[in-house]
C-alpha cells in the first residue's frame, strides 16, 4: 500500500468569530483509509478545506508527506499530493467541460477510463453545470483517480457518494478504497465507512475514534 502520512497537531479552524475545529490531533499513516462522521455543521468539511489551504484561519500544524508550512508553495504542492473530491464543486463562471475536469488531474487517460466505467464516459463534451449531482460526483471521482495516476498521495473526499443511488454508493465505495493512496473521507454512508480502516466521528468541533 502506497500513499503519503497525514498529521493534525493542535489544528483549530475558525468561522469569522466562532471556532468551528477545537484543536485536533490526528495521525492517518501512509495508506491507512479513514471515514469522519458525524452530523453537518460538525467542522469536517472544514477541516479537509484546512488540509488543502482552501480554509485558511487556521491554527495549529498540518504535516502533509512529512513536511508543514503555509506558504504558497507548499501549499501549491499540498494540492499537487492531495486528490479532492468536493462535496458540492462550484461549476465556476465560466463552466469547464467534463472532459477538461478530467484533463486537470494530470493524468486524462486513466480519469477518462474511469469515467468510462462508472458511467459517465460519453459526457466529457457536456459542461459541468449540466451535469446532474451524481454525473458530477462521478467525473470528480474519476478525475481523483487521474490524479493518483499523475503521484498523489492522499485522497481528501467530502461526502463523495452523497447523490449516487445506492448501486452507485456501492461502486464508487469499491473505487475510493481500492486506490492505493491515504484516504481521509467525509462520509455518511456505511457502504463508505465499513471499507475504512479507521471511523473517527466529529462534534462541536471535536473529534474521537469510534471503531
Amino acid at each position: 500500500m502506497g500513499g503519503l502520512d497525514l498529521r493534525l497537531v493542535g489544528v483549530s479552524c475558525r468561522h469569522g468569530g466562532v471556532e468551528v475545529v477545537s484543536d485536533i490531533d490526528l495521525d492517518v499513516r501512509a495508506g491507512q483509509r479513514v471515514a469522519l462522521t458525524g452530523t453537518n455543521g460538525s467542522g469536517k468539511t472544514t477541516l479537509l478545506r484546512a488540509v488543502l489551504g482552501l480554509h485558511t484561519a487556521v491554527r495549529g500544524e498540518i504535516v502533509v508527506g512529512g513536511r508543514t508550512g503555509r506558504g504558497a508553495a507548499e501549499i501549491s504542492r499540498r494540492r499537487r499530493v492531495c486528490a479532492w473530491i468536493p462535496q458540492r464543486p462550484a461549476a465556476g463562471r465560466f463552466p469547464l467541460l467534463a472532459g477538461e475536469l478530467l484533463a486537470s488531474s494530470g493524468n486524462r487517460e486513466q480519469a477518462a477510463a474511469m469515467a468510462h466505467r462508472l458511467g459517465v464516459g460519453a459526457l466529457v463534451n457536456r459542461p459541468l453545470d449540466t451535469l446532474s449531482g451524481g454525473q458530477l460526483q462521478r467525473m470528480h471521482l474519476s478525475r481523483a483517480v487521474g490524479c493518483v495516476a499523475a503521484g498523489a498521495g492522499i485522497v481528501l473526499a467530502d461526502e463523495p457518494t452523497a447523490a449516487l443511488d445506492f448501486a452507485g454508493q456501492e461502486e464508487a465505495a469499491d473505487v475510493l478504497t481500492e486506490l492505493p493512496v491515504t484516504l481521509v473521507v467525509v462520509t455518511h454512508d456505511r457502504a463508505v465507512a465499513r471499507r475504512c480502516d479507521r471511523v473517527l466521528e466529529m462534534a462541536a468541533g471535536r473529534l474521537r475514534e469510534v471503531a
